[in-house]
């Protein structure tokens, strides 16, 4: 069973993406944070004329060691940094592979991101699309950042997720658009327990219509 999570950053589809994987037993992957560690990695060029092909080689030579860092892969500055290196189609391209081969691992997978039900497993089994409200999605990024004891400026934060996301969406290379095929959650008014208990019920429903042989809705 491959199960597709995309939204927009502080939606919450990572920490969704997390529960379905434990409730099913399944592997998962943020898929995020290659793109921010490819960003991170290239942090000190972004402004310089080699920026471009110091992305491409950081992406192609990527593995599971760079994702390590956690605190510094999900900060604010470095969710930019992903989003720039995210126009790139060659980055696109080297981390498709790495996406693809855990996706089709024996017993299926969860994976999280921005383009997962579009780009990477458009023949996932089940998509869902996590979307909350930019206020909202600032305030959990924000609380979440101060949990780790950093001051955080909600006015720059709340203009960052809506950059990203303006970026993201217009994005010539890119999949950020909820798939005809997904499921709309939106957790603006949601606990993550709430949360995760109606994203379970978006799968067991589908598996259920397609182990039927019924068409999904």
């Amino acid at each position: 069973m491959i199960i597709a999570v995309d939204g927009p950053a502080a939606s919450g589809k990572g920490t969704l993406a997390a529960g379905l994987a434990q409730h099913y037993g399944l592997p998962h992957l943020d898929t995020g944070l290659l793109y921010r560690a490819v960003g991170l990695a290239v942090a000190e060029r972004v402004n310089g004329p080699e920026f471009e092909a110091a992305a491409i080689a950081a992406a192609r030579a990527l593995d599971a060691g760079h994702l390590e860092d956690i605190a510094a892969l999900t900060s604010a500055e470095t969710g930019v940094l992903a989003s720039k290196v995210a126009v790139i189609a060659e980055v696109r391209a080297a981390l498709f592979d790495f996406q693809r081969n855990f996706a089709t691992r024996k017993g299926g997978a969860v994976l999280d991101g921005r383009d997962i039900g579009t780009k990477i497993c458009p023949d996932a089994d089940v998509k869902l699309f996590i979307q909350a409200d930019s206020k909202a999605r600032m305030e959990r990024r924000a609380r979440q950042l101060e949990a780790r004891g950093l001051e955080v400026d909600r006015y720059a934060l709340f203009h960052q997720i809506e950059e990203r996301d303006a970026r993201d969406m217009l994005n010539p290379n890119g999949g950020f658009y909820q798939a005809q095929d997904a499921h709309l959650l939106d957790t603006t008014q949601l606990g993550i327990e709430a949360a995760l208990r109606a994203a379970i019920a978006i799968v067991d429903k589908a598996m259920a219509l397609k182990a039927g042989g019924q068409k999904l809705s």
